[in-house]
C-alpha cells in the first residue's frame, strides 16, 4: 500500500509539473503572438499564425468578393451599355459593381435610366471621364472632329477608375453575357501578366466566320512596318491580334508596369509619327495595346468574346453557336440596337427601355443610317 501511495504522489506531481510546462508554453505562445499582432509590418501581411481567423475570412471573401466591371457609356450608345449591364447582373450571384465611364452630358440621362426601371438595384459608379487627358495623344483632323471618341481610350486608365480593386474586368458597350461573369473573372492570369485578351486568329470565332480574313487579324493590319520605330520593336508582322473589346486586368501588376504610362507614350508617338496602318480607317485604341501587351498577355476563353456580329461575318454563326456562346460582341458596322444587326433579336431580350424615350429616336436614326 506504501508503494501504491509513492506511485500515485509521483504520478500526480508529474502531471502537476506536465500541466506547468504546458501552461509556461502556451503563456509563451500567447505571449508571441502578441509581440507578433502589435509589430508593425512594413508590408502590412498579417502573421500567419492566427489561423483561427483565417477559414472565416475566406468565406467572406468567397460570398462577398466584390467584381469590378468598367464600361464606357456615351449618350448616342446608352442603350446599348444598359442591356449589356442588365445582362451580367441577371446572370450572376456575384457582388458585380458596375463602374460606368461616361462625359458630363450623360450623366443624368444615366441616372435617371438606371434609377426609374427594373436596374434600380444595380451597384454601380458613375466615373465623368475628362477628355483633357488624351490632349497632345490623339490626332484629331479638323475635318473629322466628329471621329474621336474620347470613352474608347477609359480602358488604358483603368487603374484611375478602380483605384482600390486588383483585379476588373473591361467591356464594350455592344456585349451581352449570357452566363456567369465570375468564370470571366477568374481567368488564370499568367505571372507578370497584366491582361488576359482573346486572340483573333485563333478564336472559336474567326473559325466559324472568318476564314482566310487576312491580314486585318494579324499585327500588319494595325502597324506600318514602313515605319522605322515599328520595324525597331521586332514584333512578327504575321503575329495574332486580339480583341481589346473584352478583357480582364490584373491591376496590381498594371500599376507595376506602368501600362498607362507606356500606351500614353505609344499614342504620343502616333501623333508624331503617324506609326499605325491605314488599313483600318479609325482603330485608333488597338495599336497601343497590341504594342504593349506584345507576347505579353494571357488569353480568355475564345467563348468569353464571340465577336463579329455586327458585320455580314455574323450571319454564318448557327443559332446552336450563338446560344452556347458566353459573351456575344457586336463590334463592326452594324449594333443590335439598330436591328438590322445578326442576332438582334437576343440583345433585345436583354434591353431595358429609355424611361425618356430619348434613345429610341437614337435607334430610329441608327437604323436609317444603316438601311443606306
Amino acid at each position: 500500500s506504501v508503494k501504491f501511495s509513492v506511485n500515485i504522489s509521483i504520478l500526480i506531481v508529474a502531471v502537476v509539473i506536465f500541466l506547468l510546462v504546458l501552461h509556461h508554453n502556451f503563456l509563451g505562445l500567447s505571449d508571441f503572438l502578441k509581440r507578433e499582432l502589435s509589430d508593425s509590418n512594413p508590408l502590412g501581411l498579417q502573421p500567419v499564425d492566427f489561423i483561427p481567423a483565417v477559414p472565416q475570412r475566406l468565406a467572406d471573401e468567397r460570398n462577398d468578393k466584390e467584381i469590378s466591371v468598367v464600361i464606357a457609356a456615351s449618350d448616342e450608345r446608352l442603350g446599348g451599355a444598359i442591356a449589356a449591364m442588365n445582362s451580367i447582373y441577371r446572370n450572376t450571384k456575384s457582388n458585380v459593381v458596375f463602374h460606368i465611364v461616361t462625359l458630363n452630358d450623360t450623366v443624368d440621362h444615366l441616372r435617371l435610366w438606371l434609377s426609374k426601371t427594373a436596374l434600380k438595384n444595380l451597384r454601380y459608379r458613375i466615373l465623368d471621364f475628362d477628355p483633357r487627358v488624351l490632349e497632345g495623344k490623339v490626332q484629331v483632323e479638323p475635318q473629322k472632329t466628329d471621329t474621336l471618341k474620347p470613352l474608347t481610350f477609359a480602358r488604358f486608365y483603368l487603374p484611375s477608375l478602380v483605384p482600390h480593386a486588383e483585379k476588373a474586368i473591361y467591356v464594350d458597350d455592344d456585349i451581352i453575357v449570357q452566363d456567369d461573369i465570375l468564370e470571366l473573372y477568374n481567368t488564370p492570369l499568367k505571372p507578370g501578366h497584366a491582361a488576359a485578351f482573346s486572340d483573333d486568329c485563333d478564336s472559336t470565332t474567326n473559325k466559324v466566320a472568318v476564314r482566310g480574313a487576312g491580314n486585318q487579324y494579324n499585327y500588319i493590319g494595325f502597324l506600318d512596318y514602313k515605319k522605322e520605330t515599328i520595324r525597331k520593336l521586332a514584333m512578327k508582322a504575321n503575329t495574332c491580334s486580339f480583341d481589346p473589346g473584352v478583357f480582364v486586368a490584373n491591376l496590381t501588376e498594371w500599376k507595376l508596369q506602368n501600362i498607362t504610362k507606356q500606351l500614353e507614350k505609344w499614342m504620343a508617338l502616333n501623333v508624331e509619327e503617324e506609326l499605325y496602318s491605314r488599313t483600318l480607317a479609325g482603330s485608333i485604341t488597338t495599336p497601343p495595346l497590341l504594342i504593349v501587351f506584345y507576347k505579353q498577355h494571357s488569353s480568355i476563353d475564345p467563348m468569353w468574346n464571340v465577336r463579329h456580329l455586327g458585320s455580314s461575318a455574323g450571319k454564318r454563326y448557327s443559332p446552336q453557336f450563338v446560344k452556347a456562346a458566353k459573351l456575344l460582341h457586336w463590334n463592326g458596322h452594324f449594333k443590335p440596337w439598330g436591328r438590322t444587326a445578326s442576332y438582334a433579336e437576343v440583345w433585345e431580350k436583354w434591353y431595358v427601355p429609355d424611361p425618356t424615350g430619348k434613345f429610341n429616336l437614337i435607334r430610329r436614326h441608327s437604323e436609317a443610317y444603316e438601311a443606306k
